[in-house]
């Protein structure tokens, strides 16, 4: 028996660990010089490997097709992640949320571990060797790669998505499966910046804004998050933009609007009461100086353009008025949406191999038989905190075992 996996990130290297027996020769293509090049800028190259939270709050985490992973999830868990990187010599730490790292913070680490199991187990890794064609002859699978020629039993597709074409994700899996009639929803960006069209001044670039509220509108729909944001080159970034952003990667432009409250904490009441303290307190300073006790300086310019308030007057002059349009915008700042990203920078790809045509219990096609599909290359994605690498994991280790089980 001969398998063959494309593509050697996590979801491939862990489908070889859990495939790979005496009577099963495994060989992974990978097009890349090294494996796992994905996870090497994953959590700005820390790698956030995984959550360590139970597997019916995990689920909770997946934005689409959450139920489709439930088999896969409960055959291999995050706490299964956590125990065999402990047991592999990379020592790990739970940080804020459940997130797990490894503990020298570097994601070659976790790649490391994922490549000396395969070679350890007899796991032949083929570099800078490109997948061109995917067929099936009879009983068997004709594999055409720039180098040579494979005819194998068994193929798992783990080519990854759209997202960071430089690693190797562009979209090769997407191309076998349609090669076969297998169904394939369109990709959009997930986990990604949102962008705006207001002019962000210069030095506001790479600010963070700790503890604000993002609030996305879509017609009578509200989505609302609290957490750090900053401005970067024409977006919004930040893990709070980037959660409502695989909430709302499908929605027409037209029908989103956004506004940030800068302050969180305060209600309305509060806010205008500390106003008013604020200006007892300031005297005869103007309004520009009232606003910097408020926010960071460099925002205030973007502040007074959408404030109808003169900033050069002075504070203990200002009326009810002025000061309830100041009080409105610091809890109301409206920002105009202009989509997301490009699906090329954005974290992870929404779309994919439809679940309707996987058997979700095995990751074999439903039409073509031995053919598996893993990791990002699914129509499957979460949000950040290590949940997209452990669907990865977790959907090729259950290939792997069904495989092994299949012999």
């Amino acid at each position: 028996m001969k398998t063959l996996i494309i593509g050697a990130g996590p979801s491939g290297l862990m489908c070889a660990i859990k495939a790979k027996t005496n009577d099963n020769e495994v060989i992974i293509i990978e097009r890349n010089e090294k494996a796992g090049k994905k996870l090497y800028i994953t959590g700005k190259g820390r790698c956030n490997v995984t959550n360590l939270v139970s597997n019916d709050e995990f689920i909770k985490n997946v934005v689409s097709n959450p139920k489709f992973l439930y088999s896969a999830i409960n055959n291999f868990s995050s706490k299964d992640t956590f125990n065999f990187f402990e047991t592999h010599n990379v020592p790990l730490v739970i940080e804020r949320g459940n997130r797990v790292f490894p503990k020298s913070y570097h994601a070659s680490d976790i790649t490391k571990a994922l490549v000396e199991e395969c070679s350890n187990l007899g796991v032949t890794i083929v570099y800078n060797d490109k997948v061109n064609v995917v067929r099936k002859i009879d009983n068997q699978f004709e594999i055409i790669t720039s180098n040579s020629k494979y005819y194998v039993d068994n193929v798992v597709v783990a080519t990854g998505g759209l997202s960071y074409p430089l690693t190797g994700s562009t979209g090769d899996g997407y191309k076998f499966a349609k090669n076969f009639d297998i169904e394939v929803i369109e990709q959009v960006p997930a986990l990604s910046k949102m962008k705006i069209k207001e002019n962000i001044p210069y030095a506001l670039n790479k600010m963070l804004f700790k503890n604000v509220t993002l609030n996305v509108f879509i017609k009578d729909k509200k989505i609302s998050k609290f957490g750090d944001m900053m401005f970067d080159r024409g977006c919004i970034d930040g893990p709070i933009v980037l959660t409502i952003s695989s909430l709302i990667n499908r929605k027409p432009i037209e029908d989103i609007s956004i506004e940030l409250d800068l302050k969180s904490n305060l209600s309305e009441s509060e806010l205008d009461a500390r106003l008013v303290r604020e200006i007892n307190n300031i005297g005869s300073h103007n309004i520009f100086y009232l606003l910097r006790l408020l926010m960071p300086v460099d925002f205030i310019p973007m502040f007074l353009e959408k404030c109808k308030v003169d900033s050069y007057k002075k504070s203990s002059e200002m009326n009810s008025n002025e000061r309830k349009e100041i009080v409105r915008l610091l809890k109301h700042f409206p920002l105009t949406y202009d989509g997301l990203s490009s699906i090329k920078e954005c974290i992870i790809t929404s779309g994919g191999i439809s679940t309707k045509v996987i058997n979700a219990k095995t990751m074999e096609s439903k039409s073509v038989p031995h053919l598996y599909f893993v990791g990002e290359v699914l129509d499957i994605d979460a949000f950040t905190g290590g949940f997209n690498i452990q669907c990865a994991l977790s959907t090729g280790a259950l290939a792997g075992k069904a495989i092994k089980e299949g012999l």
